[in-house]
């Protein structure tokens, strides 16, 4: 169970002051350190119902990067994040078919990763942040590749442990148990919008790094197709979870004012993009969301439910494939290496 220390040290704290909204003080933008912002929407948790109250997204009125305001405080976070976020402790017994569909959809994860480590030829550790069950790092250490895993819950690490033999530990990045530059590669799969401070995270991750090293960043792409059409029904925002909302140029000013250059950029995810587009559209029949609120499915109507979802994400493809390939699909893949 993650402790509320432990959830506001990933957190962090907001610095500064901003313009008030809604007679609140915005912290100012982390990206261009502007302190004007302006209200597009507001909207509430429509995924895991964890609350009813409502939420602003706000623009930056100059560079335009998009924020949850207010932001949870960290005494909300227990409740916004249910005990098996992002991971499920049925992985540990999991049926063969489970399995083999979830390393089907990771496998561009796992591509993406190897072609960084493979084109600098890099000895050293990959760390992921945010590992969850570690079913990631498994495969990549079955390619050869020396792997840890940090999260900061203490459930998911065990799970990584015990269930895919991956050796992680329950911290924080900014107590992460690794000597600076240590690490061949760092990656951080959707973990860049939950933290208050991602320009800290950043460069915490930058001083695991070896010189040659990599970072690899995945975040909810704000300049998709799939927010234009959907709003605040876009499951990219998951409010209130999600406190930045990134398009590519936030991103890039973002890792350039941490010392990293971009390299290459990728707009589609197997994983995530058809999947979160069924989800934004009919988040009643979205999987994890069904298990987290324990609604008491009988297994016909889970198996029903779950079909119905799966057919609806083998539809959503076709859109998936085309917004990535017009560089507006719903998730940004970054590799990026230090500044020399």
């Amino acid at each position: 169970m993650k402790s509320e220390t432990q959830k506001s040290e990933l957190a962090g704290q907001p610095d500064g002051a901003g313009e008030r909204v809604a007679g609140e003080s915005l912290p100012v933008c982390p990206v261009c350190r502007n302190t004007e912002f302006r209200t597009l929407f507001e909207a509430t948790d429509r995924l895991y119902h964890t609350t009813d109250r409502k939420f602003q997204i706000v623009e930056c009125k100059q560079c335009r990067l998009t924020r949850l305001f207010p932001p949870p405080g960290a005494g909300e976070l227990r409740a916004h994040y249910p005990d098996t976020y992002w991971f499920s402790p049925e992985e540990e017994t999991v049926d063969r078919l489970g399995e083999i569909y979830r390393r089907f959809v990771l496998r561009d994860h796992v591509s993406f990763v190897c072609r960084a480590l493979e084109s600098y030829q890099t000895d050293g550790l990959v760390l992921d942040v945010g590992c969850g069950g570690g079913l990631f790092l498994k495969m990549l250490a079955e390619r050869g590749y020396r792997v840890a895993g940090l999260d900061f819950s203490h459930d998911a690490a065990r799970l990584a442990w015990r269930g895919n033999g991956v050796p992680a530990v329950c911290a924080t990045l900014s107590k992460a148990p690794f000597a600076p530059g240590s690490c061949a590669a760092v990656t951080m799969f959707h973990v860049l919008e939950h933290v208050y401070d991602p320009h800290s995270y950043l460069a915490e991750a930058r001083a695991l790094l070896k010189p040659e090293g990599c970072l690899i960043v995945q975040v909810p792409n704000a300049a998709c197709w799939q927010l234009k059409l959907l709003g605040k029904r876009w499951s990219g925002l998951d409010v209130p979870r999600h406190l930045w909302n990134f398009r590519p140029s936030d991103l890039d000013l973002l890792l350039d004012r941490t010392g990293f250059e971009v390299v290459r950029r990728k707009y589609f995810s197997l994983r995530d993009n058809p999947a979160g587009l069924a989800t934004s559209l009919a988040p009643a029949l979205d999987p994890m969301a069904r298990r987290i609120r324990r609604l008491g499915e009988s297994p016909r109507s889970q198996l029903c439910k779950n079909l119905i979802y799966f057919c609806l994400v083998a539809a959503c493809l076709p859109f998936a494939f085309l917004e990535a390939a017009c560089h507006a699909g719903s998730t940004i893949m970054v590799e990026a290496r230090r500044k020399s």
